[in-house]
């Protein structure tokens, strides 16, 4: 069993590093045709490079996902071009956070307009295009911190949040022309936005010590989680959460059976 994303039309916003790189490189690779988006010109240029060196077809726009003229502008040239859109990954994303006492509102408000509003904005762009097809992939970046938030994090963990509720009622009216929309929440992954690997060596045990798979999650292992969602085999998946945080909490305490491999000679703590 295959998973074929061969000519496949995908776009990924905040494609230009981390996570949102990592995704658009590895369905590129795959042979889909990968449309990148990010704000960043310099990074933009870099994404065009690889994918020149690599013979991967896809093509890069300049654009803000809080600005509908420029979102609408890039998917009606997404169309003319290709014809078509097959899937779109809204993986744009900031986390500013602070205590809610003292958090400013432009913090709150970046959360929000990237976060959640962006969202909403491409999801509205390529709607139209993916019921006239009657086919559709939409798949957008919620957060751990959508099933459990931080103190300090209160802005972000709204936001995707609400990233998962959006998800599931456009899953309800897209339903009748067989589009899927879901959503993941990933969990300590290294990327731009976190300092989970940098973290100072106490913190790093108590951030791992909250992990089923007590490691640190990849960049691709979200990626392929996208490339199963955005294909054939999951047609049958829509309006859910996927958790891809290493069993994050999945127990009250995850250290204990590693305590207890320790004690059996079979593991050993390496943090």
């Amino acid at each position: 069993m295959l998973i074929d994303l061969k000519n496949k039309v995908v776009i990924v916003t905040g494609a230009g590093r981390g996570i949102g790189r990592c995704i658009a490189e590895t369905f590129a690779a795959e042979g889909a045709h990968v449309v990148v988006t990010d704000i960043n010109q310099e990074l933009i240029q870099d994404v065009a490079t690889v994918f020149a060196q690599n013979g991967w077809a896809g093509s890069q726009f300049l654009c803000d996902v809080r600005n509908s003229d420029q979102i609408n502008a890039m998917v009606a040239e997404i169309v003319k071009s290709n014809g078509r859109i097959d899937v779109l990954i809204n993986n744009a994303g900031v986390a500013p956070a602070g205590n809610v006492e003292t958090l400013s509102e432009e913090a709150w408000d970046l959360n929000s307009d990237i976060n959640l509003k962006g969202v909403f904005l491409m999801c509205k762009a390529v709607i139209p295009t993916m019921k006239a097809q009657r086919s559709g992939r939409i798949l957008n970046a919620a957060s751990f911190a959508a099933i459990m938030p931080t103190a300090g994090g209160s802005a972000y963990a709204a936001t995707k949040a609400g990233v998962h509720f959006f998800t599931r009622a456009l899953a309800g009216e897209l339903g009748p022309y067989s589009i899927t929309v879901n959503c993941y929440a990933p969990g300590m992954i290294p990327s731009g936005i976190n300092d989970f690997a940098q973290s100072a060596p106490e913190r790093k045990r108590r951030l791992l010590d909250t992990l089923t798979l007590r490691r640190w999650g990849t960049e691709s292992e979200v990626a392929n989680l996208l490339c199963f969602l955005a294909s054939d085999l999951a047609g049958y998946i829509t309006g859910t959460m996927v958790d891809v945080s290493g069993g994050k909490y999945a127990t009250q305490l995850p250290r204990a059976p590693y305590e207890a491999a320790e004690a059996a000679g079979l593991y050993t703590f390496d943090d």
